[in-house]
């Protein structure tokens, strides 16, 4: 199966509602972002960062708006398209979520295997190749045949990070991927996360891990209460935030 076509908006959503029964949880979001950048999403808790997170892809579909990756349209009029088309635009943006989702009865190799081998139909030995080179990429080549319950937190997250390259999105979306770990773990995932980012791969990041932003991020955006408050560069955001809201939160959030 081919790979999407580049273009010069790797997503855009226009016009983004998106309602739990009479919350109102996205209020006419607008947000793109470009092939190669890195955007970080930021902003209290129930500020809407994960909802927007998880409509790029199509696990949330928005009441009104529209959603297009690489040029094709994901949701249009509020609408998500039924074609045969849909599971590709899916396959191509990834997704890393708090918890590791890893299949506890498969070995670390299986799990990265799993995707490539039902949903692309590649041969089992291409399929192992590419899961030893992205275990070796995210450091884990010794644990290839552990199972999930015989790892840490950082390293079951960062085999949830190679089983999402392992589908060779374009675009990666990352939920809060260090907020179910040990302090002392995160760093390890953070690593893998910068190595990708400096290897150009796209991905929208939420993330209450502030250095992190600043040091990895080409675009900040801070969300509240449904809405895009403000976003500009880590400098622009960390140094200068235009907002008051934004103020007040990373006053917070460095207070901490």
């Amino acid at each position: 199966m081919s790979k999407i076509e580049p273009h010069n908006s790797a997503l855009s959503l226009s016009g983004i509602q998106k309602y739990y029964d009479d919350h109102h949880v996205l209020k006419s979001v607008d947000f793109s972002v470009k092939p190669g950048e890195v955007v970080v999403l930021i902003g209290p808790s129930g500020s809407g960062k994960s909802t927007l997170l998880r409509c790029c892809n199509g696990l949330e579909i928005a009441q009104e708006g529209d959603i297009t990756i690489f040029g094709q349209p994901l949701v249009a009029g509020g609408k998500l398209i039924e074609d045969r088309e849909l599971n590709r635009l899916r396959e191509d943006v990834g997704m890393v979520f708090q918890s590791f989702n890893l299949f506890p009865h498969l070995s670390v190799l299986e799990n990265v295997c799993v995707a490539p081998l039902t949903l692309k139909k590649a041969t089992r030995p291409k399929a192992e190749k590419l899961a030893k080179e992205l275990l070796a990429k995210v450091g884990l080549s010794d644990k290839i045949d552990a199972m999930p319950g015989n790892l840490s937190g950082g390293q079951k997250q960062r085999v949830a990070i190679a089983r999402a390259l392992a589908m060779t999105p374009s675009v990666l979306l990352f939920d809060e991927p260090t907020s179910a770990l040990d302090p002392e773990l995160v760093g390890e995932v953070l690593q893998v996360m910068k190595m990708l980012a400096k290897d150009g791969m796209t991905m929208i990041i939420v993330t209450h891990e502030m250095n992190f932003a600043r040091d990895v991020a080409d675009r900040v955006v801070m969300m509240d209460n449904g809405t895009i408050l403000e976003e500009g560069t880590p400098e622009q955001i960390f140094k200068s935030p235009t907002h008051a809201r934004t103020q007040e939160f990373l006053q917070t959030v460095f207070a901490a």
